[in-house]
């Protein structure tokens, strides 16, 4: 017995004793996990972890850094994912960054005095309460919650007042980063002031208050005291001035000179009788630095029936924003872009009409990313000096002649190893007179010959005079006064994701596109070969397009997909050369300037005499100098031969507007477009990052068969598996029921 309670009694303690031992394993291992460890992302593109670019720019700090969020506790679905979402990133971060980098969550919600302090503080850095919606017990109700987080690096302060949000957080967290330390950086090391200059004439204050102009006399004192707000955050880098050129002709002088906005007005009556006479006054802000400027508008304008034109100024807090991004355009924080403005490209900015409406057809969204990340700067081809310091230029829908003095400065720049990016239409869309209109008549469309067509076609790349329909392709709801439904727009074909090149990262993200009156691209490919040209189709269209030809006419009603299959193919959207390129010029003489000016242009009156006496030498040397700064090797002033260079050409001009590119620019179409920017001038990475989270992520395409196997499988070859899992079962059990039985009978 005694013997039986013994191992009894042992047994306990070595049941209990492994229980206590496995308590000290998980609890020892909870404590090393505090400082080691580590965790798997599963997802296909790694969105729950740090990109490289991320973990570089922060672990390059050299100055403390602090995030404080400001996120209220206990929030709803889905905004309490964000909040989560946040805390995750951030701590990936503080790993991958130094000691400089630190973060506080604060909690501004309740109505303690902890709260109460929270909420001074996140106001104080601009982060006001956003009303959300919830669903409580099957009901709506509406809140109020903070969602914001300020970001502190020096004495430089950026605000992200409100994020609802995962979708593009990373990217937008690491460029601001990015960009506050190397504004620090660029600051610190000014040679010389940022000089800004305040233009408000003294005669506005007569018409300001027929014009929505009130208090125009309090404006200098307000701005005087953001600039001065502004510069201590700046370490002390800005030299403020206030200029009247009602007062002083040299102030007067200035204004025209730095192209500060001028507002001119005809004597009228007032209704009180008194007669205001006719006069004019500026009214602006310029920011200059080093020979670099850049003029604000500090009044907006909109239709006016009796001036032609009504105004506003610009909101204090609007005016900030634009002069921090003024301020770091001048002195080089971002880099610079150019755009053709000349040739009847397409517009990148809006301009006001005769009747003082904004032009319908612009790329001004496409132009506002271009603003967050890079200067856009919108040049013609008469100054080579505008070009200097630039590596990529971009060229959309030319309508008119290119010269061949042009084509060469495109060609020359290009050798130079910089880029282009050009998106071509082989037609110009001629609208139809107002009669014609009325009586239903739509738009005629005129082949274009500008010239570029045949430097792109040197280079290896041809652009069809067609447009590319296609019955994969965008479906338009009709409203019930048409019958409803969808219609199909076989203009605006949809990019699948199988068609879509995965070999370059800055594309490989990009799921889907949809492309709008696209012209078919070929390669020449002995040509290509022969130069030692890359050349890589980025996406074309689905094997089920054809072309339209000859007579184009986008009318929905009229447009049907042939009815012989035949006639079906994928046709190359956009392409991507790299490679050192031969010129186009190659064995010919210079062109000249003057010849081509005066045959390109008949109704101009003459030319300036400085240009007929330097001609093509002057702009020789501006290109001599251009080619020594870059370091380029050449037997002369012109390039046969120049250094690897980028050229992305693009079937469509129209994916630039913006009923395709959206303002957040969180479109699969936006991205593309800004990813290949940042390609062409070696910022591959962030644009991997700009892409990493896709809001338009199909399923993948199975044919029917395909679907009808997966369903089958679902509905019979589980159930399948069940049994085939209980026979295994049942087998085994009667193994070894005959085993024991065959043991105990021997």
């Amino acid at each position: 017995m005694k013997t039986d309670n013994s191992k009894q009694k042992s047994g306990i303690f070595g049941r209990y004793g492994k229980v206590l031992l496995y308590l000290i394993v998980v609890v020892l291992i909870n404590l090393v996990g505090l400082n080691l460890f580590t965790r798997f992302d599963l997802t296909a593109n790694r969105v729950y972890s740090l990109s490289p670019a991320s973990k570089e720019v922060v672990a390059t700090l050299s100055e403390p850094l602090t995030f404080k969020v400001f996120f209220s506790a206990n929030l709803p679905a889905p905004y309490n994912g964000v909040e989560r979402y946040v805390h995750d990133l951030l701590q990936e971060y503080a790993l991958a960054g130094n000691n400089y980098f630190n973060y506080e969550f604060y909690n501004p919600a309740g109505d303690d005095e902890t709260a109460a302090t929270n909420q001074e503080l996140a106001l104080s850095y601009g982060i006001q309460p956003v009303q959300i919606r919830a669903i409580e017990q099957d009901e709506v109700k509406f809140q109020k919650a903070y969602m914001g987080l300020a970001i502190i690096h020096g004495d430089l302060v950026e605000t992200l007042p409100a994020i609802s949000t995962t979708e593009g957080l990373e990217y937008q967290l690491t460029t601001t980063i990015k960009r506050m330390n190397n504004k620090i950086s660029r600051l610190l090391g000014l040679p010389e002031k940022i000089k800004i200059n305040l233009f408000l004439s003294s005669s506005l204050e007569l018409v300001g208050p027929y014009m929505n102009l009130e208090n125009l006399d309090m404006l200098p004192e307000s701005i005087s005291e953001m600039v001065k707000r502004l510069n201590g955050q700046l370490y002390n880098q800005i030299e403020f001035s206030f200029l009247d050129p009602s007062k002083a002709q040299v102030a007067e002088k200035i204004a025209l000179d730095e192209q500060v906005m001028e507002l001119k007005w005809k004597e009228f009556t007032n209704r009180q009788g008194q007669t205001i006479l006719g006069d004019h006054g500026y009214a602006g802000i310029s920011v200059s630095f080093s020979g670099q400027r850049q003029a604000l508008h500090l009044i907006s304008s909109v239709n006016m029936p009796v001036f032609g034109t009504q105004y506003g100024v610009i909101p204090l807090e609007d005016l900030e924003v634009m002069l921090n991004i003024a301020i770091e355009n001048v002195i080089g924080i971002n880099e610079k872009i150019a755009y053709l403005g000349s040739h009847g490209t397409l517009p990148l900015q809006a301009a006001m009409t005769v009747s003082g409406e904004p032009q319908s057809e612009t790329a001004s969204n496409f132009q506002r990313l271009l603003a967050q990340e890079y200067v856009p700067d919108t040049v013609t081809l008469k100054q080579l000096t505008r070009l200097a310091g630039v590596r990529t230029l971009i060229i959309a829908r030319p309508t008119e002649k290119f010269t061949d003095w042009e084509l060469y400065q495109l060609d020359q720049f290009l050798l130079q190893g910089n880029n282009l990016a050009i998106f071509y239409d082989p037609f110009q869309e001629k609208m139809p007179s107002q009669s014609m209109a009325m009586m239903g008549q739509g738009p005629s469309y005129e082949p274009l010959a500008t010239g570029l067509e045949k430097l792109i076609a040197h280079y290896g790349v041809n652009v069809d005079q067609a447009y590319v329909m296609d019955s994969e392709c965008f479906k338009q709801q009709l409203p019930p006064a048409q019958g409803g439904g969808e219609r199909a727009l076989y203009f605006a074909p949809l990019i699948e994701n199988r068609n879509i090149n995965k070999n370059y990262p800055f594309i490989s993200n990009i799921k889907g596109l949809v492309m709008i009156k696209a012209a078919p691209l070929t390669v020449d490919v002995e040509k290509l070969a022969a130069a030692g040209i890359k050349a890589e189709k980025l996406f074309s269209s689905s094997d089920q397009s054809w072309l339209m030809e000859g007579n184009i006419d986008f009318n929905p009603a009229m447009m049907q997909p042939p009815a012989n299959s035949d006639q079906f193919a994928g046709y190359d959207l956009a392409y991507l050369l790299e490679g050192s390129f031969t010129s186009y010029f190659s064995g010919r003489p210079l062109p000249e300037k003057l010849q081509e000016s005066k045959v390109s242009d008949e109704t101009s009156v003459s030319l300036e005499e400085e240009d007929i006496k330097d001609g093509v030498d002057e702009e020789s040397k501006t290109l001599a100098s251009l080619v020594e700064e870059g370091g380029l090797e050449s037997s002369g002033v012109r390039l046969e031969k120049g250094k690897p260079g980028r050229i992305i050409v693009v079937g469509s001009a129209d994916i630039l507007g913006n009923n395709i590119v959206d303002e957040g620019g969180i479109t699969p179409n936006a991205q593309l477009l800004m990813n290949m920017v940042d390609f062409l001038n070696d910022r591959q990475e962030l644009a991997v990052l700009r892409s990493k989270t896709q809001r338009f992520n199909p399923l993948i395409d199975i044919s029917p068969e395909s679907r009808s196997l997966i369903k089958g499988a679902n509905l019979v070859g589980l159930p399948l598996l069940v049994i085939f899992a209980g026979l295994l079962a049942w087998l085994k059990r009667g193994a070894r029921r005959r085993k024991l039985r065959q043991m105990f009978a021997d």
